[in-house]
């Protein structure tokens, strides 16, 4: 075996040795001691100058490093006001820190395009996406051919709607891999669907660039900026306590329309079993009373003839802005909550009232409320402004109360039907409609029966139907039974029904 043979594996034995332990023992300095071995074919040591580069490189990092803690920004940089002095509004009204300077997320006039999906608080999201998008350099793009950033408002509420989803992201990706790095385009996903899944979205699938969730939009332009700059994955699904973008004039899809949708309150508390919406949207909060009549007025001085009332919950609306008090929350005769009675705070049928006073000629609506919260008070009040339209939305879901309560709904079939003779008695000439899921976890034929019943018994104006979709997280999910072919089956029966009820 020659020299050359011998110092060769020697070689390859300190470069082994060097990666496999010198990172986690030069440290310690123990290693230096023990491996002063030569070679005794050509008296060098392996290791020779290894090991004090690696101190002298960690000890220059360490040097950095307390340089740039020394000259970088100080506590007293990230809090603007003194923490004694802080309430829950401050934070909206905190001046800009000078290490986020408002043109560090500048949209330098790229061009966007939304496209949304879903319900109307999902276009009503879209109206302020745009404010705050326009408000930080973006521009509105015609189409996904011209456009630097492409959008997708999401809707998580059914299995169908996020299959439109995947599909569309499949086609974007294409365009995105087609484009390449000289004219780049970015792809973001927004809303219920980001929260839900970002997961998968990021780490799996690795489609998109830009993941926000429904209570994050004002980062927006910092999640563009960062993508922008770091070419990587900016991502923002933080659920709120407190946002409601009150302060946030939404941007008008159709200007031009007589017709306006106003967010009032978001998120729900009422945790039915089957719906992902309190792990998506998160906990109720409310706007305040003045914010939403500011708009209201606004719209009005523009023409706006019809204006809808959103939330996900919409007649639990609760402003604990305006004064306090210790009234309890009224509900409708026999229904209950999974949460305690909460106190204080102007009600829904307040709200009505102010907004019904505004303009006598705009024509008053609102969706989507839960049975629930259909106290007197709130009967009355459409009662007495004739601008509020006589068209009530009363989700039952089951006409059959084994069902009701599995879905945590908080009332019976008995109770359900207590409440549309009460809503018939006060508003005569009201127009009902409801929402129904067939082929719930457990659903029996006796079941779906005493659903068309109820269907048979209240003769609603409309309904919409559809089959169970099971969703993660929620906790039917987790009861993991599902008859997929009677649920479809039993949506087809539900929907013969309500054509039947037109025709009457």
């Amino acid at each position: 075996m020659t020299s050359s043979s011998v110092c060769k594996r020697f070689l390859n034995f300190k470069r082994i040795i060097n990666q496999k332990y010198l990172t986690e023992c030069s440290s310690s300095f123990k290693f230096y001691n023990v491996v002063k071995v030569n070679c005794r074919l050509c008296n060098t040591s392996p290791f020779q100058n290894v090991v004090e580069d690696k101190i002298s490189k960690t000890n220059e990092k360490s040097s950095n490093l307390f340089r740039n803690i020394q000259e970088g920004p100080s506590l007293s940089d990230f809090i603007s006001k003194p923490a004694s002095g802080l309430k829950s509004h401050d934070y909206d009204s905190a001046e800009e820190v000078s290490y986020l300077e408002p043109h560090l997320f500048h949209g330098n006039n790229r061009q966007v395009f939304i496209e949304t999906y879903g319900c109307q608080m999902n276009v009503n999201d879209t109206e302020i996406i745009w404010s705050i998008l326009l408000k930080n350099g973006f521009h509105k793009a015609l189409s996904i051919a011209e456009a630097d950033v492409v959008l997708l408002v999401t809707c998580s509420i059914r299995e169908g709607a996020e299959e439109k989803i995947w599909s569309k992201l499949l086609t974007l990706k294409g365009l995105k891999r087609k484009r390449g790095k000289k004219s780049p385009l970015k792809l973001g996903i927004l809303g219920c669907m980001a929260e839900r899944l970002k997961t998968k979205i990021l780490e799996k699938e690795k489609m998109v660039d830009i993941i926000c969730g429904p209570d994050a939009y004002r980062d927006l332009p910092r999640l563009l900026s960062n993508t922008s700059a770091t070419d990587e994955a900016s991502v923002n699904v933080q659920l709120s306590m407190e946002e409601t973008y009150a302060d946030v004039i939404p941007v008008r899809l159709n200007p031009g329309s007589v017709s306006a949708f106003v967010s009032i309150m978001r998120g729900c508390d009422n945790m039915c079993t089957y719906c992902i919406v309190p792990f998506t949207r998160g906990r109720e909060r409310s706007r305040p009373i003045t914010s939403i009549l500011e708009e209201i007025h606004t719209l009005a001085d523009q023409g706006v003839k019809d204006v809808t009332l959103l939330g996900q919950n919409v007649n639990s609306y609760r402003d604990i802005t305006s004064g306090h008090s210790e009234d309890v929350t009224q509900l409708s005769t026999g229904f209950s909550t999974v949460y305690k009675p909460k106190l204080g705070g102007q009600r829904f049928a307040a709200l009505l009232k102010a907004v019904a006073q505004i303009n006598p000629e705009m024509r008053i609506r609102f969706t989507s409320p839960h049975p629930k919260d259909f106290p007197d008070e709130v009967l009355e009040t459409i009662l007495s402004y004739p601008n509020i339209c006589k068209q009530i939305h009363l989700p039952a879901q089951s006409g059959n109360s084994q069902v009701l309560s599995a879905m945590g709904r908080g009332y019976t079939r008995e109770a359900y039907l207590k409440l549309v003779e009460n809503v018939r008695k006060i508003l005569p000439d009201v127009g009902l409609s409801s929402d129904f899921i067939a082929g719930f976890c457990g659903e029996t034929e006796e079941a779906h029966q005493d659903t068309l019943s109820l269907m048979d018994i209240v003769k609603y104006n409309y309904a919409f139907c559809f089959p169970y979709s099971m969703r993660e997280k929620t906790r039917a999910y987790h009861r993991n039974f599902m008859n997929l072919r009677l649920a479809k089956n039993n949506w087809y029966l539900l929907k013969g029904k309500v054509k039947d009820l037109q025709k009457i």
